[in-house]
């Protein structure tokens, strides 16, 4: 850290706020509060619908009710890393050195054998490439190459999307898992707790579902969406519903229609609401709602007007609303009208699954993680959709041939003997993705550490130790980890309370400069996210609310060796606490003229300790306490285990670590 942020007066140190004592700057604060209690709280979607003012008094009543301190946080996984071996020696290893910088190659896309076309779609194929190659011509512009990329096995379904061949995001679904979040259930309320302002619906699961009265009330827009008017509309006549009007509008045993808002976690059960939504292609249907809007996300003025105008220009029953994704920019009329039309479908499937099945059922699931592909990765921008499973290949142009016709060709079924993953250098990738250390192109890197409080993120120089101009050199590789950090928290969908710990920069501007580089790499995340400008000691905080587990925790199990640590207890500490025991045992037995024998079962590793450097200290113990050791190696027996046994008696004196 750099002493230039300090005063250096001989009447003490200071430190003078960084917005001064103006007042205004304490909205910051508050919104880093509302923020940081956000993201330890609830799984959010894609796009957010609507606000989450009451988000932490819902909390606080689902903590009490599954007996939980009111304050305390969802449970965190423990410290899941990376498979790794254990050399059951020293536990610290030298850290790998990161990659000398690589100058880059122009990216050329991957060309995959496709299965032999008719000669009409021959023919359409050709006319495209020539269209596209008179477009160039006219208009050159730089291309970057955005793929989508399919493996779907049986037990598993994985969905990479890179850029210019670089992984940006990564998504992993189990088919033996079930989708819960999303899926709406006819549920059955079973009792009401005043005292929590909350009921407890029944949805079929084992623990009842937490439905907060926050959650039954009709909720306004979130910050992220722009109320749109629509003249003419009819808006639904209903009474306004309070908290007070809940008992007697829900009472036990009534029916209620709830969507899935957050999984079950720990003790807890699901977590529900009335606000239902259905997302589309281009459109978010709520059909509760009278109300429509327009994703923040697209920025430009025209543009926002022109979408403007052909929301007011759909057809939307009355009594429902709409909001109009991110998704939709650019897109033009026609598209709305067929997802809106496809969305109205939906819903009236869901009333009349309604309708005739039994209480505590699902009504409508969410989509698997292909369907949420084709719904939310599938923008102009992507050249092509390669997936390797012919039924999901059909399943996929079925799906898009209902919106657009001419999208459905850029599904490609990939049939080669190569993985697909492997073909496209999207596997050594993920390997690098789930490394404590990421190497930088230039030659710095950054260091990962989750822990349960929070996830720590360290940039180092690397192989930049000096040089003429040192403060350029730091800069570039902030700059650099800036724009790698903001992709690992995507890939590996890390939530929760970040510290970024940037390399110390002395001008202002620099700082300044990293901050707004982290800024931009994240406007392209889904999940919503909250920073703060680097502090006075270099540190910079984050939020982000991920919308489902980190990768990592779907992938990676606690190694049952270490439990979780990483780290096991080192031989020179084994031996001190053999010796510690072996004293206890010897001077609790009564001296009498025969030789105590005692037989130590340890693993071989720490066996060689004793037999070496510690050979004199045993020998020592034995002549003061008048007793025999002798040393059995069990390679079955875990490094921090061992067992002390009476030799005549053979009984087991001690058992530590078993």
């Amino acid at each position: 850290m750099s002493n230039n942020n300090f005063s250096r007066r001989r009447r003490g140190m200071r430190f003078k706020p960084k917005g001064g004592l103006n007042p205004a700057h304490q909205k910051t604060d508050r919104e880093a509060l509302e923020a940081r209690a956000e993201v330890v709280t609830e799984q959010g979607g894609d796009e957010r619908v609507f606000e989450k003012r009451h988000l932490n008094e819902i909390e606080r009543a689902e903590n009490i009710a599954a007996g939980l301190p009111p304050d305390g946080g969802a449970p965190v996984a423990g410290p899941a890393g990376e498979p790794h071996t254990h050399a059951h020696g020293p536990a610290d290893a030298p850290a790998a050195v990161p990659a000398a910088p690589v100058a880059e190659e122009k990216y050329e896309p991957v060309k995959i054998v496709e299965p032999p076309k008719g000669f009409i779609e021959a023919i359409k194929d050709a006319a495209a490439n020539l269209v596209k190659k008179v477009q160039r011509l006219i208009r050159p512009e730089k291309k970057i190459h955005k793929e989508v990329i399919i493996n779907a096995e049986t037990l598993e379904t994985r969905v990479a999307v890179t850029e210019d061949g670089r992984l940006e995001e990564f998504n992993i679904e189990r088919t033996t898992e079930e989708r819960l979040v999303g899926s709406i259930f006819k549920g059955r309320v079973r009792n009401l707790e005043d005292g929590l302002k909350a009921a407890f619906v029944d949805i079929g699961f084992e623990k009842n579902a937490f439905l907060h009265y926050w959650d039954i009330v009709p909720n306004q827009f979130d910050s992220g969406v722009e109320i749109v008017e629509r003249e003419g509309a009819k808006r639904r006549e209903r009474p306004k519903i309070t908290q007070k009007d809940i008992p007697r509008l829900y009472p036990p045993s009534s029916d209620i229609i709830v969507q899935v808002t957050k999984g079950p976690i720990g003790t807890k059960g699901p977590r529900v609401t009335t606000n239902i939504v259905l997302p589309g292609r281009f459109l978010v249907l709520l059909p509760n709602s009278d109300q429509c809007g327009i994703s923040r996300k697209i920025e430009n003025v025209e543009e926002r007007k022109r979408l403007k105008h052909i929301l007011r220009e759909l057809a939307i029953p009355d009594g429902m609303g709409v909001i109009m994704r991110t998704a939709g920019e650019s897109q033009q009329l026609r598209y709305f009208v067929r997802d809106l039309a496809l969305l109205l479908e939906e819903w009236n499937e869901v009333q009349e699954k309604i309708k005739k099945q039994p209480m505590a059922t699902c009504v409508f699931q969410e989509p698997d993680l292909i369907e949420r592909t084709v719904r939310d990765f599938l923008t102009e921008d992507v050249e092509r959709i390669v997936v390797d499973n012919q039924k999901a290949h059909d399943r996929m142009r079925e799906m898009i041939s209902k919106i657009s016709k001419r999208s459905a060709g850029k599904i490609k079924l990939y049939t080669e003997a190569q993985p697909v993953f492997d073909r496209f250098g999207v596997t050594k990738q993920l390997e690098n993705a789930f490394s404590r250390q990421v190497g930088l192109k230039s030659g710095g890197c950054i260091v990962i550490d989750e822990t349960e409080a929070l996830v720590a993120i360290d940039v180092n120089t690397g192989r930049h130790k000096g040089g003429k101009d040192q403060d350029a050199v730091i800069l570039k590789v902030n700059l650099e980890a800036a724009e790698e950090i903001t992709r690992q928290l995507r890939l590996r969908n890390m939530g929760g309370l970040i510290v970024l710990d940037f390399i110390d920069m002395k001008s202002g501007r620099d700082r300044q400069s990293v901050y707004t580089r982290v800024k931009d790499g994240l406007r392209r995340d889904k999940a919503k996210t909250h920073i703060l400008p680097i502090s006075q000691l270099g540190l910079m905080e984050m939020t982000r609310q991920r919308h489902s587990e980190s990768v990592r925790a779907a992938v990676y199990d606690d190694c049952p060796y270490c439990k979780g640590r990483g780290k096991v207890k080192s031989t020179v500490t084994m031996s001190v606490e053999i010796q510690r025991k072996l004293q206890e045992i010897l001077k609790k037995r009564t001296r009498d003229e025969n030789d105590f024998q005692l037989r130590i079962v340890v693993h071989p590793t720490v066996l060689e300790r004793l037999r070496t450097e510690d050979e004199k200290h045993l020998i020592e113990m034995e002549k003061r306490y008048f007793g025999k050791l002798s040393f059995r190696a069990d390679t079955g027996m875990h490094a921090e285990q061992f067992k002390i046994v009476n030799v005549e008696t053979n009984e087991e004196l001690a058992s530590v670590g078993a």
